[in-house]
């Protein structure tokens, strides 16, 4: 009796093995399959931002290629103001007008539509007023550059560039608020047609200028402004004859009412994305204090510029990220927005790490699109592994302020961000620099690990520690303050 009775528990070994093979199988079917839906959805917004903002910034980079074929002391001249002057307030209204990502974001999801065009034009309102206060930095750029210790010859020709690069300082201020308009909506596919357009306008327009009209460095600086107001024009057309039925109802007095709450939420915005922004800048600034500055200038400007560029990649997966964490938590959906979150992050490292491989591969030939110049060639390649490796953080840290944007925690990530890279990378940079005469590869060292690598360490906390559920009730109550 015992061994009949054995018999068949051990035929039901097999079986239960089976069962939890099957189990698993099923298990991972259904996370693959999670996986894949929320792919498709995060790449339906980014694919056509990194495409927008890869055209966009091109037209930078061929001006700046253009820049750096007409001469050195041009080159500098140019980078000094793309870098820092007009790099200065892009980096601030572009910040400000990622407040547009929280709240568009999240009324979006709550399904809340008509509330979209009144934050629109309330934005555009905060970033005007706000191009008002920094047009001085335009208007008196060559003694502020002599003042932060540049040569009087770049400052000279830099003070000349900016004042015509005054109507593109401008432009920030209806371009970025435009932009997360439509991608909150999805409506991706005219930024990307729109962008591809100016780009090639861009193009004609800038062998016009500075091959046929001779215009030298002060033609790159007006094609800039050209291609710029086309992406403006083109989007702002799109808006306003159709193209948004749900969201723009047309110009409207309540877009003035709010503004002071308003402009405190897109001036923390702006402070939570800036501050890196402005690092890099001053970066370029305390490098012009360097022996052989317009060398040094000229080889850490051709690698901010191949930094932004593959940035731009990184930074169409935190506009995605942004808008898929705030639509899942307007819509009361929490642990979606988590697991939003995660693959986007995954998603963006897996590319950081093809782009590290590819410039430790190629190194100073990557610098030939901008300059023939021996000596910037070879203080290049000394940088070339630095870039390597801000690429590689660069491709989880904006994903990580995505998040904090779709969430609305931009007052804290700000002052994350303000101790990280002003109060530990700045003081590093320069200890490492001058102290140990390391010269801009200090400098760019204390940025990577006193700035870039402390923040990205901090957000992954702050994410992983998140309360997801409180966070989609937040959503629910900004949404209810932003409508009154």
């Amino acid at each position: 009796m015992s061994c009949s009775g054995a018999a068949p528990a051990e035929s039901n070994v097999p079986l239960l093995k089976h069962s939890s093979s099957v189990e698993e199988d099923e298990h991972n079917n259904k996370i693959s399959r999670k996986v894949w839906i929320e792919s498709k959805k995060l790449w339906q917004i980014a694919g056509p931002a990194i495409c927008g903002r890869l055209a966009s910034f091109s037209m930078v980079a061929i001006t700046q290629a253009f820049a750096g074929h007409l001469g050195d002391l041009e080159l500098a001249a140019f980078s000094i103001v793309n870098n820092v002057i007009v790099g200065f307030d892009l980096g601030l209204l572009l910040g400000m007008a990622s407040a547009l990502e929280t709240i568009c974001g999240q009324a979006f999801g709550a399904k809340k539509y008509y509330l979209l065009g009144t934050y629109l034009q309330r934005s555009w309102i905060v970033l005007f007023l706000c191009c008002i206060l920094f047009l001085p930095m335009y208007i008196f750029a060559t003694p502020v550059l002599k003042l932060l210790g540049q040569s009087n010859e770049v400052a000279e020709l830099s003070g000349v560039v900016a004042l015509y690069t005054i109507p593109l300082h401008f432009c920030f201020a209806f371009q970025f608020p435009l932009q997360r308009f439509l991608q909150c909506q999805l409506k991706n596919a005219v930024i990307v047609w729109v962008s591809l357009a100016a780009l090639a306008a861009h193009v004609v327009v800038s062998w016009l200028f500075v091959y046929e009209l001779q215009l030298g460095v002060i033609g790159t600086a007006m094609t800039l402004n050209f291609s710029w107001w086309v992406l403006v024009f083109g989007q702002f057309g799109y808006v306003v004859y159709g193209g948004c039925p749900l969201t723009w109802s047309g110009f409207s007095m309540e877009a003035f009412s709010g503004l002071w709450d308003f402009a405190k939420l897109s001036a923390s915005s702006g402070v939570m994305l800036c501050v890196e922004s402005w690092y890099y800048k001053l970066l370029i600034l305390m490098t012009g204090n360097l022996k052989n500055a317009e060398i040094a200038v000229d080889a850490m400007s051709i690698c901010m510029i191949i930094n932004t560029w593959e940035i731009m990649i990184p930074f169409g997966f935190f506009a995605a990220t942004g808008i898929r964490v705030a639509n899942e938590l307007g819509a009361g959906n929490g642990k979606q927005a988590k697991f939003a979150a995660i693959v986007s992050v995954t998603t963006s490292a897996i590319i950081g790490i093809f782009f590290w491989l590819l410039i430790l591969l190629f190194d100073e030939k990557l610098a030939l699109m901008f300059t023939s110049s021996e000596p910037v060639l070879k203080a290049f390649y000394q940088l070339s592994v630095l870039l390597a490796f801000t690429v590689l953080l660069n491709s989880v840290q904006p994903i990580l302020s995505g998040v904090a944007v779709g969430s609305g925690w931009q007052n804290l990530v700000a002052y994350v961000n303000v101790g990280c890279y002003y109060l530990i990378g700045v003081p590093l940079g320069i200890l490492l620099g001058w102290w140990f005469h390391l010269g801009v590869v200090g400098i760019w060292v204390g940025m990577i690990f006193g700035g870039t690598a402390i923040q990205t360490l901090i957000l992954v906390i702050i994410t992983i520690r998140c309360d997801w559920d409180k966070e989609a009730e937040k959503a629910s109550m900004h949404v209810t303050k932003w409508s009154g």
